[in-house]
């Protein structure tokens, strides 16, 4: 693993180098291959041992690797890895990654771990498998124009009634639940989105959400069930503001597209239109849901995205928006920005092939979060199943604060 690790850093050499701070705070990469670190452990333990290997199972953080951030940062490398071999005979062993998310969004992420398998087992890159490095298509326009929309997406989100911040938020402590939803769940949602648009079915039909449109697709429909959840979970004022907040790949929503290999950060940050909780939680699932495809919709406008350039490319010193390193180390700050209560932040990982990373000894059996998130987070992915469409699974991996974990999760079942 090491040899061919150095072998795929050639041609995913911005991996090898390093970041700085420049004048008016913006992140520089420097390519000084100076290397990504790869380290090999054993554990005391068996696979076994470690269950169902979610955040919530003591011990899962030892698969991954430490990093002292107390160094300056153009010392840290921008890749690591760390093969640990369990204790016993099964022969079984776990690759956890850490990934620099300024360099690369998670589908380039899984195609670099992908490659990197594929030159572990001897196999040669395919030259549509090579990455395409130019971030020319996704820079502004110089000189720099007025956005042309309002970018809600960048603005603070609804905090909770009453409230002149967030930290108390910030402080109470989140937890992790995996759910795994079968095809009969998915098409049951997708069923009670289209009787309750129709006012037919188990919602109060009050109006429909989608006339003569395509059906809701399976991402805006779990979307909109865990929207719900959360809303009826926490418990919170009926009109009370609640948004939820995402990315978008835009690889195929440029014009012209992206290359498909594109290496970057290729996404669209969006949000939904401002609901009130009554709505979410009274109204039938197509009402959110139809919020949903109005916030997808935003982002597959072309000049709705160069327009986002154009409005980030004007920042200068926003230390607020480098959020995770601040409330992960337990600092809180009303500055930076919190996507939890009242508000979610949703992401799909159901395109990205991360069971095909062999490194010679079969596929993975598992793939996930080694970390709780600091804030309500639902991230929507597949697992392998013998049972489920195309041999895969739908899950959501959700991470929520403790208080309200419970009631999420018997509205999750009750409510499908």
């Amino acid at each position: 693993m090491r040899d061919s690790l150095s072998e795929i850093l050639v041609h995913y050499y911005p991996l090898a180098g390093r970041l700085n701070w420049t004048a008016g705070g913006r992140l520089e990469l420097d390519c000084n291959a100076n290397g990504a670190l790869l380290l090999e452990a054993e554990s005391k333990k068996s696979m076994a041992e470690y269950g169902d290997f979610t955040p919530n199972q003591p011990g899962i953080k030892e698969l991954i690797p430490a990093v002292d951030y107390s160094r300056q940062m153009n010392e840290l490398p921008l890749f690591l890895a760390q093969v640990t071999k369990f204790h016993g005979g099964d022969g079984g062993f776990a690759v956890g990654i850490l990934w620099s998310h300024p360099l690369g969004d998670g589908l380039a992420a899984i195609r670099f771990i992908n490659s990197w398998a594929k030159l572990t087992r001897g196999a040669k890159l395919d030259p549509s498998e090579l990455p395409f490095l130019d971030r020319s298509a996704l820079k502004s326009t110089e000189p720099l124009t007025s956005p042309r929309f309002d970018h809600r997406e960048f603005k603070p989100l609804p905090l909770i009634l009453g409230r002149t911040d967030n930290i108390e938020e910030q402080k109470k402590k989140k937890t992790f639940a995996l759910l795994k939803l079968t095809s009969e769940h998915v098409q049951k949602l997708k069923k009670n989105a289209i009787v309750t648009e129709n006012g037919n079915g188990n919602g109060n039909g009050n109006g429909p959400h989608n006339q003569s449109q395509r059906p809701y697709s399976r991402f805006e429909v779990i979307s909109a069930h865990i929207w719900r959840c959360a809303c009826k979970a926490r418990n919170l004022e009926e009109n009370q503001p609640t948004v939820v907040k995402f990315n978008v790949d835009i690889r195929n929503r440029m014009n012209p597209p992206l290359p498909q290999n594109y290496f970057g950060n290729a996404l669209g940050p969006t949000v939904t239109p401002t609901c009130y909780l009554k709505e979410i939680t009274s109204q039938p699932i197509s009402y959110a849901a139809q919020k949903i495809r109005e916030a997808v919709k935003k982002v597959s406008n072309h000049e709705f995205v160069k327009s986002q350039m154009d409005y980030v490319a004007g920042f200068e010193n926003r230390w607020d928006l480098i959020r995770t390193p601040y409330l992960e180390k337990g600092e809180y700050r009303a500055d930076v920005p919190f996507f939890g209560n009242p508000n979610i932040i949703l992401g799909s990982w159901m395109s990205m092939p991360f069971y095909e990373a062999d490194f010679g000894l079969g596929k993975p059996f598992y793939f996930g979060p080694a970390g709780v998130c600091p804030y309500d987070r639902a991230v929507i992915a597949l697992m392998p199943d013998e049972d489920g469409d195309n041999g895969y699974a739908v899950v959501v991996y959700m991470h929520f604060q403790v208080e309200h974990m419970k009631d999420f999760i018997k509205y999750f079942w009750e409510d499908i």
